[in-house]
């Protein structure tokens, strides 16, 4: 498997990385949701940095990340609200998803307040995470709908999953969670 990653603060891409990102998205999504866009790819939050793994010169995995402050219980924690993860469906089993993931993971750690890595998925999905270090969590979330940007969502039993960052995964705090913003 020959392939480069690289994690890149979002001001940082070139345009042809933007472009790239958008043909990955715009193949899997586009026909049920319209074009992606890096301001508010198809509603959800936008990252802050992106993880791209290329195979030559291919975009073939992305995993973004924003850095946001959110409340656990009544704790202030600062997290990096993880999505945009795709692996282009030629490829998938093929390892691509895994090292843009662990490298999305070495990245929010060595960013200073990012305590840990979050994420909320489908059920499917959670044995992935589960195998590249993610733990799953059990608590009541509440976001901004990503379809509207306006009506409060409050979710019990979804698939919420922590990684460690500057704290470790026995430090995650007890209690409903607010992610003070749409999801990612």
């Amino acid at each position: 498997m020959s392939i480069s990653v690289r994690t890149v603060a979002h001001g940082e891409l070139q345009s042809s990385d933007l472009a790239r990102i958008g043909e990955l998205f715009d193949a899997q999504y586009q026909q049920e949701f319209g074009t992606w866009t890096p301001d508010s790819p198809y509603g959800y939050s936008p990252a802050d940095f992106h993880t791209l793994v290329f195979r030559r010169r291919a975009l073939v995995a992305h995993v973004g990340f924003q850095i946001r402050t959110i409340t656990v219980g009544d704790e202030a924690v600062t997290i990096a609200g993880t999505g945009g993860v795709l692996t282009d469906k030629a490829v998938r089993g093929a390892g691509y998803g895994r090292a843009a993931m662990e490298s999305a993971q070495l990245a929010m750690r060595t960013e200073r307040e990012v305590e840990f890595g979050y994420l909320g998925c489908r059920e499917g999905v959670v044995p992935f995470y589960e195998s590249v270090g993610w733990h799953r969590i059990h608590a009541i979330e509440r976001c901004i709908s990503w379809l509207d940007q306006a009506t409060n969502i409050v979710t019990e039993n979804a698939p919420l999953l922590i990684c460690a960052a500057q704290r470790a995964i026995e430090e995650w705090p007890r209690g409903d969670i607010d992610l003070h913003g749409t999801p990612w």
